[in-house]
């Protein structure tokens, strides 16, 4: 399987609706490695690396994300593979 890593901040409505703990549930649904934090400017950024399609369906749920979120956009950038022993969150 091919294995890649990608880093996406994710707009919106996306910090205090419980965006990161959902991230972490899905991710550790999917298999998936590395982190999400809320950014200073109300943004939540994710690394994530781990087999391609699990990670297309990752940022599938991420552009719907939990109940209250509203997502406006997600840039995204390309990441080495990178091995993270799972996904956690940080602050």
């Amino acid at each position: 399987m091919n294995q890649k890593g990608c880093y996406w901040k994710i707009r919106g409505k996306v910090q205090g609706v419980w965006y990161r703990a959902s991230a972490k549930q899905e991710a550790d649904r999917l298999g998936l490695r590395g982190h999400v934090n809320n950014d200073r400017d109300g943004s939540v950024c994710i690394s994530v690396y781990g087999n391609e399609e699990d990670i297309r369906k990752f940022k599938i749920w991420c552009w719907k994300g939990p109940v209250n979120a509203k997502v406006e956009s997600i840039e995204e950038e390309e990441l080495p593979y990178n091995e993270f022993p799972d996904f956690a969150i940080r602050k």
